[in-house]
């Protein structure tokens, strides 16, 4: 098939309601009727389940409100379509994307499952990131607190010492500041797999989609999280926060390091087919508006997963 024909074929493929085949995590029953929530699938071995996308706090939700854009009214939306999973972190715009959010969980806290993030890498810093941080969520607890951006700078033997960030976290989660603990990165997969094999970590939040530089990601990580019954949510799954992977969107080369390019752009929808595909939880996904939210929420209410063989086929085609 050739690669014009196979990206017409795989962003046109619909089919109302969303089973995970063999490689994807099982999925709750949802309806079949227009109205029908978005599916959830189970969040690893945590007991919880968490719709299969969630909403970014970067893009959209990084931005304060203005009269052209409304942050709070994103996130409205996403409850109201049946997203219960919202994503932040403190470095998000200097702590506006959580301020942002704060203004619906101050009014709709229990429908949310909260992840959020730390930078830091000491006890006494993650106390005081995890102290601003709630303060600007206006909330006393969140579900899921991760140490954020694992890099290749990372030291991960030295986060359960005295003065260790997971010591912090591990505190937290005594005191029912945080239900589960997690860890996040991008940047090394060989330096997140050694953290997830030192530690039991509830959830890996990692960059996963087709092209070839995110291979280790797929082939190396993925699958020792799966084996320790982890929670994964994907990020990047448009290539990152400007979407260099969709059709029509810009390259911005600079970040390239940051974000992911190609020559070969697809449709969104095949891009979140792609990611659903996967044996993970839930996709993070930010949007600049509602509208965006919406379309995406219908793809992942009214498309199939791709198949392995679909999957490999896109690898080659973006890769």
């Amino acid at each position: 098939m050739r690669r014009r024909e196979f990206i017409k074929a795989i962003a046109g493929a619909a089919v109302v309601g969303l089973h995970g085949g063999c490689a994807a995590q099982k999925q709750t029953h949802v309806a079949t009727t227009e109205q029908q929530t978005i599916p959830r699938r189970p969040l690893g071995k945590t007991g919880v389940s968490v719709s299969i996308l969630a909403l970014g706090g970067v893009i959209g939700m990084q931005l304060p409100p203005t009269d052209d854009h409304d942050p709070i009214a994103i996130a409205e939306a996403a409850l109201d379509l049946g997203i219960n999973y919202f994503d932040t972190a403190p470095s998000y715009n200097k702590g506006q994307s959580e301020t942002n959010y704060g203004q619906v969980l101050a009014r709709r806290r229990k429908e949310v499952f909260l992840a959020c993030k730390t930078g830091d890498r000491s006890y006494d810093g993650t106390m005081r990131s995890v102290e601003q941080s709630l303060n600007r969520l206006r909330t006393d607890r969140f579900d899921l607190l991760q140490i954020h951006g694992v890099s290749s700078r990372d030291e991960p033997s030295a986060w359960e010492k005295p003065e260790g960030v997971l010591t912090a976290l591990h505190k937290l989660r005594d005191q029912k500041v945080t239900r589960f603990i997690g860890v996040t990165g991008h940047d090394n997969a060989e330096k997140l797999r050694e953290a997830i094999q030192m530690y039991e970590f509830d959830t890996l939040l990692t960059t996963l989609n087709p092209v070839s530089r995110r291979i280790p990601f797929r082939e190396e990580l993925l699958p020792v999280a799966n084996e320790k019954r982890m929670g994964v949510i994907a990020m990047k799954i448009m290539g990152g926060g400007n979407g260099c992977l969709v059709v029509g969107n810009p390259y911005q080369d600079v970040i390239y390091p940051y974000h992911d390019q190609t020559a070969h752009q697809v449709e969104s929808r095949s891009l979140i087919r792609y990611a659903m595909g996967l044996s993970i939880s839930v996709g993070v996904i930010g949007v600049d508006n509602v509208n965006q939210l919406k379309t995406n929420v219908a793809v992942a209410k009214g498309n199939k997963p791709m198949t392995v063989v679909e999957r490999k086929e896109l690898e080659k085609v973006v890769g």
